[in-house]
């Protein structure tokens, strides 16, 4: 049987029916989870997958867990395929054996009927701290995976509905906050036992084998409609390069990505080799995430209505040397690994720019920022912050960029400043846009915001995970970049400029200041309608000056409205001075270097 001798409407149905379960996953996850990190910045994924451990259905989660779950996943089944029982449950978080990083922490549970496995429950998570050298186990300034926490390779977390009290002990014994890490694995344990409850309702009403064909032609149906969509796309080859900053260690050291990608019929091939070979800093990408940066920027090219699952990715095929930054191996820290790969899906997009310049943006802020403020409080008692900050994405060839929405790597949500504030020991004194940040444009950039930590405690250890501030977010078609980002240590007049990744020691009173980068804009900044400038003005995202400035648009304080003959006037002077210039099709502002850092 195959997808297109279904009814269609049951076909549909079924389908729905089957992503429902990862959704109603995530909504158990949000609803009965502890930490601040899935409750409000929702890090984490769910997933059903067919018995053989195929992605089905991902729930409306991150993009950043696309090619993660599958891989790790596989792990389990390798391990433990024919050994598994009704009632157990699997987990991991070893990045060198099917994790990402170890906060991620995996939760598999194979779900049977008659004493048959038909599907798999699948859930991961960001917990906030698992052990460690530094508070919340994502410094980007570890060295090696051994300094970054408990590794849990793939293993028994419930043998037959027994509890692994080894495991459970060893955790306690490892993490700072074990009261919220294990809220956060009974919200896992309760969402695989949803999705459970809900497909074995599924085979009650239509039978197991009809639920188990359906799997597979759901899968079946994502690869055939995929392809179409990948004919409608142009043959050919396009190769893109950008720079992450450097990896914290070796301070001012810049780091290649670079990306080929090349289009053949209904194929997709996207080849990392070329990129920086694995750094000492905690940057480093498995496999799977460099997969999942990827596939999130190609599902950016392709119609709304591709599902996310297996059939997808049998069209697109992801390499990249073992040894690099894409493919770290032993002992390569990866605790970080989250910025590596949201700069990967700028430098996807900026290939994916070539192949179609209509239907792609501009670089976005380069997120997520990644900041975690740990320490003990009077009696000891230990306390960790831990916040995502993102919400700049590049200008769109038809549309601005989107200000203060999540990062499209991410699907994450921010936490409320009263929660934060009553939860932990910081005040949040400033949460707000900065005007003349965002890329200028025929489509302006998205505006960056930033915030401001204050800490009430006696000291912390604080740590910050951002990029771009060397390299700034990339304009396209003459647009320009976004400004750069920033960490600043008790702003005013003690202002401290601080390096894009840090580990240091906060005290009482002391206040961080982070500043997202603003958004690279899209088209020719002259061609940009004066009325959207006097609104941004107006607005408070761009000045008076730069209107004038970037824009070549006068705007008239008293009375607020624009000088269009003085507008005129000051845009055809700013075009005499580009006579003779060849127009850019993509600002870089960074050197052509190759994976060694050497010039081109």
């Amino acid at each position: 049987m195959s997808d297109d001798t279904w009814d269609p409407i049951q076909f549909e149905l079924l389908r729905n029916a089957v992503i429902s379960i990862a959704d109603e996953m995530a909504l158990t996850i949000v609803r009965t989870t502890y930490s601040g990190v899935l409750r409000d910045n929702m890090d984490f994924s769910t997933a059903f997958c067919d018995p053989e451990g195929n992605l089905v259905a991902q729930g409306l989660t991150l993009p950043g867990h696309l090619g993660s779950i599958p891989t790790a996943l596989a792990a389990v089944v390798e391990r433990f395929g024919h050994a598994m029982k009704p009632d157990d449950l699997f987990c991991l978080n070893d990045p060198y054996q099917g994790g990402m990083h170890l906060p991620d922490i995996f939760i598999f549970k194979p779900i049977f009927h008659n004493g048959k496995r038909i599907a798999f429950a699948a859930t991961i998570c960001h917990h906030t701290d698992v052990g460690g050298r530094v508070a919340g186990s994502n410094a980007s300034d570890s060295t090696e995976i051994y300094q970054e926490g408990l590794r849990i390779p793939p293993m028994y977390m419930f043998e037959q509905g027994k509890r692994n009290e080894t495991l459970f002990s060893l955790i306690e014994a490892n993490v700072r906050v074990p009261v919220k890490v294990f809220g956060d694995i009974r919200a896992q344990l309760a969402a695989c036992n949803i999705a459970e409850r809900q497909f074995l309702e599924l085979v009650d009403e239509h039978g197991v084998e009809t639920m188990s064909q359906f799997l597979i032609d759901f899968v079946d149906y994502t690869e055939r409609v995929t392809k179409a969509a990948l004919l409608e796309l142009p043959d050919g080859e396009w190769s893109f390069e950008d720079w992450i900053d450097d990896d914290g260690v070796d301070v001012g050291q810049p780091i290649r990505l670079f990306v080929t990608f090349n289009k053949k019929g209904d194929r997709l091939f996207a080849d990392w080799t070329g990129t920086s070979e694995q750094v000492k800093g905690a940057i480093n990408n498995t496999l799977s995430f460099t997969k999942a940066a990827t596939y999130c920027g190609v599902k950016c090219i392709l119609p709304n209505d591709v599902p996310a699952n297996e059939g997808f990715f049998r069209c697109v095929e992801v390499t990249a040397p073992p040894g690099t930054i894409a493919n770290g191996v032993l002992p390569a820290a990866c605790a970080a690994r989250g910025l590596t790969g949201f700069r990967m899906v700028d430098c996807v997009l900026g290939a994916l720019a070539m192949m179609l310049p209509d239907k792609v943006m501009a670089a976005s802020d380069g997120g997520n920022t990644g900041i975690s403020i740990g320490g003990y409080d009077s009696e000891r008692n230990p306390f960790i912050y831990v916040d995502f900050a993102c919400g700049t994405w590049g200008a769109r060839p038809w549309a601005d960029g989107l200000s203060g929405n999540s990062n499209l790597f991410a699907n994450m949500a921010t936490q409320s400043i009263e929660v934060c504030e009553a939860e932990n020991p910081v005040e949040i004194l400033a949460y707000e846009f900065v005007a003349d940040k965002a890329g200028a444009g025929k489509f302006r950039g998205g505006a960056p915001y930033r915030r401001d930590y204050k800490l009430l405690e006696a000291e912390a250890v604080l740590q910050v995970r951002s990029d771009r501030k060397v390299f700034r977010p990339y304009g396209l078609y003459g647009g320009n970049p976004g400004a750069s980002s920033s960490n600043i240590m008790n702003p005013g007049r003690e202002a401290r400029p601080l390096d894009s990744k840090l580990t240091m020691t906060m005290y009482a009173g002391e206040v961080l200041r982070h500043e997202l980068a603003g958004g690279g804009g899209w088209g020719d900044p002259l061609d940009r309608d004066p009325e959207s400038v006097l609104r941004d003005v107006r607005n408070e995202l761009v000045s008076i000056n730069s209107a004038r400035d970037d824009y070549g648009v006068v705007i008239k304080s008293d009375g607020w409205g624009v000088d269009y003959k003085a507008t005129q006037i000051l845009r055809a002077e700013i075009q005499k001075l580009r006579v003779g210039k060849t127009p850019a099709v993509l600002w870089q502002d960074w050197p052509r270097k190759d994976d060694k850092g050497a010039d081109l």
